[in-house]
């Protein structure tokens, strides 16, 4: 359903199918997130905010250049008490999970090592920190780097392609500061409000221990009730689901101007046909998942296309810089052709 609708909005064209589901996908995101504002936990959402960033903006020097190495048991059992020593196997696992918790860890041992004195179960819980690090970096930082690398050819050319005309300010600003503003009034009400209602309302851990797909509305059954809910639940598959058209649609289009070299007026049989290769690729992945979790499969395959690809935008980063250059000579020797004819 989600690629039979990205085709036909491909197929109408930017200034039509991709501009009419844009546009609604901008006002269903006000919609929830005013939603937020007016039922969550605005203020404490907004104080949380300011905190994050004076530490990221901190700690941004450490973090860009940190890096941590994966935690082996020899070097974990090395690290811990002498009385936990013999329960290392049974340890590590809890000490070391990154998206766990030092209650979590705790009240998951069993048998002997549960009965360990609480300084101690402390002191292993610090001696896998190193795990806990590399998990975060490894999930989050690096590959959530790859993972927009290889977003960023159909990115990049679908927002060259409806930037037409407009000056670097305009792009940078329209393109990279606003977007990014946006993100972080989104993750910080939203988010905020989460943890809130896991520290001072009555969510109780509902949310933490809901899976990934379903902590929002997990979050607004704790937020809303009765018809209202019902609402916004639905809006918010509804959002889902253009969030999800609009990427496959600006991908098909990209997909087609590269392969027709250049020509964007191309026919929509070609659209048609690169909308099923992609709907086609992304069915084979899925399926070579098996019973493992098929989004995994989806995400590794963008980050081993990403790994080559990092290369070629070294050298346009490159290309970039030498072609601003050239353009600053050009206007130069404009102005200066100018003035002599004046």
């Amino acid at each position: 359903v989600i690629m039979s609708l990205s085709i036909v909005s491909a197929v109408s064209g930017v200034g039509r199918g991709v501009k009419y589901l844009s546009n609604l996908n901008l006002v269903l995101s006000l919609v929830l997130l005013f939603t937020f504002i007016a039922f969550g936990s605005f203020f404490f959402a907004m104080s949380t905010y300011v905190t994050a960033l004076i530490d990221y903006i901190v700690n941004f020097i450490g973090l860009s250049f940190g890096a941590y190495g994966p935690q082996s048991a020899a070097d974990f059992a090395a690290a811990l008490p002498t009385d936990a020593a013999p329960f290392a196997d049974a340890l590590r696992g809890g000490a070391t999970n990154t998206w766990g918790s030092y209650d979590g860890f705790v009240g998951g041992l069993e048998g002997d090592a549960a009965a360990l004195p609480a300084e101690t179960l402390a002191a292993v819980y610090s001696a896998g920190e190193q795990g806990r690090q590399f998990g975060w970096q490894a999930g989050w930082t690096t590959f959530y780097w790859a993972w927009w690398i290889a977003f960023s050819p159909f990115v990049g050319l679908f927002l060259a392609r409806i930037s037409k005309g407009r000056t670097i300010r305009e792009f940078i600003l329209g393109c990279v500061f606003a977007p990014a503003l946006v993100c972080f009034a989104w993750m910080t009400i939203l988010g905020g409000t989460a943890i809130d209602l896991e520290l001072n309302g009555g969510a109780e851990g509902a949310i933490i221990g809901a899976s990934n797909t379903a902590k929002l509305f997990v979050t607004l059954g704790e937020m809303l009730s009765g018809g209202f809910l019902s609402a916004i639940t639905v809006m918010c598959v509804v959002l889902i689901l253009t969030f999800l058209v609009t990427s496959a649609d600006s991908g098909i289009l990209v997909m087609n101007t590269i392969m027709s070299g250049g020509d964007q007026e191309i026919g929509n049989k070609h659209k048609i046909v690169w909308g099923l290769i992609l709907t086609a690729v992304i069915g084979a992945l899925i399926l070579a998942a098996g019973e493992n979790n098929p989004l995994d499969a989806l995400r590794n395959a963008m980050i081993i296309g990403a790994l080559p690809f990092t290369m070629v935008m070294g050298l346009m980063c490159v290309a970039l810089v030498k072609a601003l250059y050239r353009d600053g000579l050009r206007n130069k020797a404009g102005s200066a052709m100018a003035n002599a004819a004046e």
